[in-house]
């Protein structure tokens, strides 16, 4: 590899706006913003001689569309039936069969980085984005902070007189960021939306049944009634919409909607788990080759498409036994009832738009998938927390006996990685894989009835995820500002679509014609229907002797089964010579594959944390003392008739930890891996002030575990756990005087606040 070159930003001026793809018209318009314009009116003495004047608000051009993103999260090429799966979308085959259907489009093989592609319509790792902020390393493409000039389209479109709304999964910023000290600027209100309901920030995702959920910069209470998260997601998206035309009717409102499903956890209600029974009994060999047929009948894959060979690690259906079959049946019919529960709320919001009468002139646009099928819970999926020491078999039982718990509170369930290839199909392997296309290659729909009327036709143009933004900048005629909010912004990597779009030009030559891809180490590089791809695993499936050059011809092999490598080394050649240029011009250097080492600690080299009622944090933000040896420390003060509840919970019902007081005994929960210890106090606690205790002891490089209890510095219980796994925050993060989401232990049911008075909790790593 060649010395890394000085990072530099790419020039900006007002007079050079390389916004690539967009229409001249869509540019000349473009102009500085000025935060506070000079004054235009007249002062003068007296009212009477006074003229008064205002700056007028932008406003978008009449006609202006609503714009919609849609984005599904874990949905393979192969999953639902507007692309020839098996999995019932009505809602979303309603917009593909009024719209087009791209299939030749590309995402990043992650979530957070295409999610930072798609809004701000760059490369990346050009906007800093080559992996998770939560997995940071600290150089331009990988530092997991969305760059100002680099403006997302909620603060393009805001410029251009819309109201902004995200709803769902963000994951765009940063731990350091994402906690109640902020700064602010990096959240989603921060970066041009008006509003926000959804996960924490910086989160990949949530429980489905006990969310943690946020409005705009705040915690959001505990959901009542107890909705899957998908309902209420739809239901904030909704309360926007009617809010925003209730008010300013002629308005156009742009709403980014990206509830987080299908990713695990795979949890639904039973109603759309039943839908699905029996309806996959056939096996996954089956399901594959049954959607190979309807995606040729559809058109969305080439007539001549072979079924590609089983992925590494994969295992035929007939060869599974009984109870494997039993379960894994079990783990699909909970993810199809999981996407068709999100279609339905999909279609709530679509029926509201066309409610207010503006369906007509809404541009939405669905990707479904940020990525190929998630293949990470390997062989044998999991839904039930369980030992390192636990055979498959015991494992096996369990899952069996415990059937009825996959889908519910109960379970964090991700199917097995034969379902993920399936419900890939026709492409090889997963999520994660930069080269492969079941990494990266998902299903595009554009919906615009205003414009679109070559209704359910197929387009076949190489297309990334960058592409969205420059094609609804477009179509809706809106202008990048030189400026947004003070930052000079720099060019528009993405190409737009729009010349797609009229029946006349649907065999036009595509526009986006070369595309590197990275992940995680493996690479590929894309040029006029060439494709050179270098897989790289740092999972272990792939042979080491793979690792080298592939070269694919896509025109003619939609699913890369035929390596021409060896028959064409000087176009091989070619290719790595591109990529190398590509990934130096976009920050994808360091490649890299090992992201956990440099998992940000927002507390730096902090011993010692003090925490008071209320306090929150995320798995991401907490203060990471459970790798070690720690103890915690409660100061509170116990009203003579006693107290009852938690004065510290760590994760949830998967594993976690809660020290907790009931019975007037002070008791610590420490599950994991499926083991749940508790102690509790050999005598009640006393009145008034106290100061309570739990050690938790790491021995054995870790791997053994021991508990101890303290009231006002005298031990009252202990217990050697030996080898124990480690208590974790989970998806549930860490906070003080309640036990909010899933509880640690069925001794208790959540949220189980403190009902005495809690002074300050203190965490402290030996």
């Amino acid at each position: 590899m060649k010395q890394q070159k000085q990072y530099r930003s790419l020039p900006y001026t007002r007079h050079k706006m390389a916004l690539v793809g967009l229409s001249l018209a869509a540019l000349t318009a473009s102009a500085q913003h000025d935060p506070t314009p000079p004054f235009g009116g007249k002062i003068a003495k007296t009212a009477a001689e006074t003229r008064q004047w205002l700056p007028q608000r932008k406003k978008a051009p009449a006609g202006a569309p609503n714009i919609v993103y849609i984005i599904l999260d874990d949905v393979g090429y192969g999953a639902t039936s507007a692309f020839g799966g098996l999995i019932e979308t009505p809602n979303i085959d309603r917009l593909a069969n009024a719209g087009l259907r791209y299939i030749n489009f590309h995402t990043t093989a992650y979530c957070a980085p295409t999610r930072a592609s798609l809004l701000t319509g760059r490369n990346p790792h050009s906007v800093h984005f080559g992996f998770f902020a939560h997995n940071s390393y600290n150089v331009p493409g990988y530092d997991g902070y969305l760059p100002f000039e680099k403006a997302t389209a909620a603060e393009i479109l805001r410029e251009n007189g819309y109201n902004t709304f995200a709803v769902g999964k963000y994951h765009l910023t940063h731990p350091a960021d994402a906690t109640q000290a902020g700064p602010f600027n990096r959240w989603p209100t921060g970066r041009g939306f008006d509003h926000y309901f959804g996960f924490p920030p910086e989160a990949w995702g949530t429980d489905q049944w006990h969310p943690t959920l946020y409005r705009d910069t705040q915690r959001e209470p505990e959901d009542p009634q107890g909705r899957h998260v998908t309902e209420l997601l739809a239901n904030e998206a909704i309360r926007y919409i009617s809010d925003q035309k209730a008010a300013a009717p002629e308005k156009p409102f742009f709403l980014y909607f990206a509830p987080g499903a299908a990713h695990s956890p795979h949890q639904v209600a039973q109603q759309w788990i039943d839908k699905y029974k029996g309806k996959f009994d056939q096996g996954w060999d089956w399901y594959r080759q049954e959607v190979l047929q309807r995606q040729k009948q559809l058109g969305v894959v080439p007539a001549n498409t072979p079924l590609p060979p089983r992925n590494n690690g994969g295992k035929a259906w007939d060869q599974l036994s009984a109870d494997e079959k039993k379960v894994y049946l079990r783990h699909i019919e909970v993810y199809a009832g999981f996407v068709s529960q999100t279609d339905h709320e999909i279609g709530r919001i679509i029926d509201f738009i066309e409610k207010t009468g503006q369906l007509d002139n809404t541009l939405i646009a669905v990707l479904i998938g940020d990525n190929g099928a998630e293949g990470g819970a390997r062989e044998y999926g999991r839904f039930l927390p369980g030992s390192r020491d636990e055979g498959r078999e015991k494992t096996l039982a369990n899952e069996v006996k415990n059937l009825d718990k996959l889908g519910t509170e109960a379970s964090q369930a991700l199917y097995p990685d034969g379902w993920a290839a399936a419900t890939n199909t026709p492409f090889r392997y997963y999520k994660s894989y930069g080269n492969f296309e079941g990494g990266t290659h998902d299903p595009l729909i554009l919906f615009y009835p205003k414009k679109i009327k070559d209704k359910g036709a197929i387009r076949d143009q190489y297309s990334y995820v960058s592409d969205v933004l420059p094609t609804t900048l477009e179509l809706a005629g809106a202008q990048v500002p030189s400026l947004i909010n003070g930052y000079a912004q720099e060019p528009i990597e993405g190409v737009s679509l729009a010349y797609t779009i009229d029946p006349k030009n649907k065999n036009l030559p595509e526009r986006h014609n070369v595309q590197y891809h990275e992940m995680t180490g493996s690479y590929a590089v894309y040029k006029d229907g060439w494709k050179a791809s270098f897989p790289h695993d740092r999972t272990k499936r792939i042979p080491a002797e793979e690792e080298k050059w592939h070269l694919y011809n896509t025109r003619e092999d939609f699913n890369e089964t035929n390596n021409l490598a060896a028959q064409n080394p000087e176009k091989v050649k070619e290719l790595a010579e591109l990529f190398e240029a590509e990934a130096w011009k976009y920050n994808a250097y360091p490649l890299k594959d090992n992201w956990q080492i440099n998992n940000p600690n927002i507390f730096g080299d902090a011993r010692r944390v003090v925490l008071r009622p209320g306090n929150y944090f995320t798995s991401f933000t907490s203060f990471r003392f459970y790798n070690s040896s720690y103890s915690i420390t409660a100061s509170a003060e116990l009203p003579k008739a006693g107290a009852q509840g938690v004065l510290l919970a760590v994760g949830g019902n998967p594993g976690g930890l809660s020290f907790y007081v009931k019975g007037k005994k002070l008791v610590l929960a420490y599950s994991a891996e499926g083991r749940l210890v508790e102690v509790v106090s050999s005598r009640p606690l006393p009145a008034g002030k106290v100061e309570l205790r739990a050690d938790v002891t790491y021995s054995q490089e870790g791997d053994n575990k021991a508990l101890a209890l303290y009231i006002n510095g005298e031990q009252v219980a202990a217990k050697d756990l030996g080898k124990f796994g480690t208590a974790r925050p989970g998806v549930e993060g860490v906070e003080v005087g309640e036990d909010r989401g899933t509880s640690v232990t069925p001794a208790y049911k959540a949220p189980f606040a403190f009902t005495g008075k809690i002074n300050e909790v203190v965490i402290e790593t030996k």
